[in-house]
């Protein structure tokens, strides 16, 4: 037995062995599919737990697992309806974790709101991503309206007071551009449908 630690190892030891999955790296275009559909994911998950800081729990064991088994997910099938399954168990695993909370909901009710965001999540994420190049058209002050306003915590009444306009005259403001992003999300929608 050598007991000298600076010898090496014996190369034909390392060459019996198979290299773990772990020192293989994932595709480019697994890790494209990964972040693209974290939003959605993470949507996925808070529909079936009680608040943000558990979703982004439960996301966060949801990708160790994804990012894990990345060699068992096969490029030409939907990386999202693997990933939610993966989230499916997680959030069920969660569950069985917080069982001592008081309001808790049966898991046929989580099972029907899961059925129901994986059935709308392509439309939802087709919208938002309307939504994304709708705003962009928008011109730059109504642009920055909209995104002052839908801040966390923000008010109209806050907007008004901070640009020294009336209440009245940012509601009609926002009412205005709404109507116009909602006009434009559902051509872009039709556009597409027809192509």
């Amino acid at each position: 037995m050598n007991t000298d630690a600076h010898t090496p190892r014996n190369s034909s030891d390392r060459a019996d062995r198979p290299t773990p999955d772990l020192v293989r790296a994932p595709s480019e275009e697994f890790v494209q599919q990964f972040t693209r559909h974290q939003r959605r994911l993470y949507l996925y998950i808070l529909s079936q737990v009680s608040n943000t800081q558990d979703a982004e729990e439960v996301l966060q064991e949801t990708n160790l697992i994804v990012w894990a088994k990345f060699h068992q997910f096969d490029l030409t099938t939907n990386f999202f309806a693997w990933a939610a399954q993966i989230a499916t168990y997680e959030v069920l695993k969660f569950r069985q974790r917080r069982h001592r909370e008081k309001l808790r909901f049966s898991d046929e009710f989580v099972d029907a709101v899961s059925r129901d965001v994986m059935e709308r999540s392509e439309e939802l994420e087709r919208r938002r991503t309307a939504l994304e190049m709708c705003l962009k058209k928008l011109k730059p002050d109504d642009r920055a309206l909209i995104h002052r306003r839908y801040q966390p915590g923000e008010r109209g009444k806050h907007v008004a007071a901070d640009l020294g306009r009336p209440a009245n005259s940012v509601y009609q403001s926002l009412g205005r551009i709404r109507r116009t992003l909602l006009d434009c999300i559902q051509r872009r929608l039709a556009t597409e449908a027809t192509a």
